[in-house]
């Protein structure tokens, strides 16, 4: 499988899979590629002849003739930047300062912020510990990532603050850069806090799920009544202040079964003023009654339907807004997004708990069949570490013929393993809502070469 060919709404588009080329074609163009790879000319014209002139068909042919001569359709594989992660390096770290939340969602991965253990938080010995475990394993690598996260981060605020202090100090020590991130549910944001994130977090992510009714249901206070009136003034007031300084954020949003029409939260959120949005598929076990399943999916695929019209329509306005997951890279740029070994999980990337406990990632917290080591004598669980490593895209099958699997690197290995038991399967819904969005990043992608010729 060398192209990937779909019609969305007037536009008839072709993807170059190894290469993310992408071409906006004409319907003579698109109806002669069900036929290139199989038969010659003659066949191919009179396949067509009934719908178009033998001359027009000719001159299409060739046209695509040329382009794959040129190398920029029916790309072989190994123009893809195979760039698997180098063992014993890590460079990211969720670090887990507060296993204590002061919310109760109703989807909550973390067993309501104590992933399934005792309520505590870390210490700040701990959390030194950790990043220099990040900068003695980061081998060359200089900038690294580290997001405080929860449970709430905040209920535990002076120690973010003072592992902020201690790795700008280990900065200078050792010439790596931290960029630090806060993820928040924005309970307890208030304007010293919010100052003190301006000026130490290169990103804040600050969950809400949509309209009020949906983030009420979701996202409820530990007394079971609603957060939205809670949080969203301390919400707008942090992304307004983040916009005026150019500094990141974004919203982070969870659409489950109760909100299957996501869409319209995202709608709210524009329509509020918020301008950084995402907003992604809950990471659920099989069988909760928040779950996507098989019966949402026509729903869910019409919502990024109506997103991609509303995105394209406030594009230019002042409700404009950058949604998250239509940022893809295409034109053949070997970046990121051309990848086979996925998020990094149990690799580059790790998550560290407030006792100093190393796991994959986030989702996994929790689960002591993950738990790849600790602080204090490194990752030791190395056949662990080897499974993780191996999850590239030449060792996931399902993954091997689908049109999106350098976009994702395999998908969420927690929702494979949630929904099949194993980390190199994947998560059949996940995947069919992922394809959708990459069409409808790259039906934004044409319409917006076209609007700048």
């Amino acid at each position: 499988m060398k192209i990937h060919k779909f019609k969305f709404n007037d536009k008839y588009i072709i993807l170059d899979i190894n290469s993310s080329y992408v071409y906006d074609v004409d319907k003579l163009v698109y109806d002669i590629l069900d036929y290139y790879e199989t038969l010659d000319s003659k066949d191919i014209v009179k396949k067509l002849s009934n719908e178009y002139k033998s001359e027009d068909i000719i001159e299409g042919i060739s046209e695509i003739d040329e382009l794959k001569a040129e190398g920029l359709l029916f790309t072989k594989e190994e123009k893809v930047n195979k760039r698997i992660y180098q063992q014993g390096i890590v460079k990211a770290m969720c670090l887990h300062v507060s296993h204590d939340c002061n919310l109760a969602c109703r989807y909550c991965f973390a067993g309501g912020g104590d992933f399934h253990m005792q309520r505590e938080v870390m210490d700040i010995k701990t959390a030194k510990k950790a990043l220099d475990f990040l900068i003695e394993n980061s081998a060359g690598y200089k900038n690294l990532e580290v997001d405080f996260f929860g449970g709430e981060p905040l209920l535990n605020f002076d120690v973010v603050k003072e592992a902020v202090e201690y790795g700008r100090k280990r900065e200078k020590e050792t010439g790596k850069n931290f960029r630090f991130t806060l993820t928040t549910n924005a309970v307890l944001l208030d304007d010293e806090i919010i100052k003190y994130l301006n000026e130490n977090m290169y990103n804040v992510v600050l969950s809400l799920d949509g309209r009020k009714e949906i983030n009420d249901y979701t996202r409820p206070t530990r007394n079971g009544k609603g957060s939205y009136d809670v949080i969203i003034d301390n919400i707008i007031k942090t992304a307004k202040e983040r916009d005026r300084l150019k500094k990141d954020y974004y919203i982070r949003g969870t659409y489950t079964a109760y909100n299957p029409d996501f869409y319209e939260d995202i709608k709210h959120f524009s329509d509020i003023g918020l301008k950084n949005l995402s907003i992604e598929a809950v990471v659920a076990k099989e069988g909760e009654e928040y779950a996507l399943t098989n019966e949402h999916l026509p729903k869910l695929l019409d919502s990024y339907d109506k997103l991609t019209k509303l995105y394209l329509e406030r594009k230019g306005t002042d409700k404009e807004f950058n949604f998250f997951h239509f940022n893809i890279d295409i034109d053949g740029n070997k970046c990121e997004y051309k990848r086979v070994s996925g998020c990094g999980s149990g690799c580059e990337y790790i998550a560290v708990t407030p006792k100093g406990d190393i796991y994959p990632c986030h989702q996994f917290v929790g689960d002591e069949k993950f738990i790849m080591g600790n602080l204090d004598d490194g990752i030791v669980n190395n056949d662990l570490r080897d499974e993780f490593y191996a999850l590239t895209l030449d060792n996931m099958e399902k993954c091997k013929n689908c049109f999106a699997k350098y976009f994702c690197g395999g998908g969420c290995h927690a929702n494979s393993y949630n929904f099949t038991g194993r980390l190199d399967d994947v998560y059949d819904v996940g995947c069919e809502l992922l394809r959708k969005r990459i069409e409808c990043s790259l039906y934004i992608k044409c319409v917006q070469k076209e609007q700048e010729a």
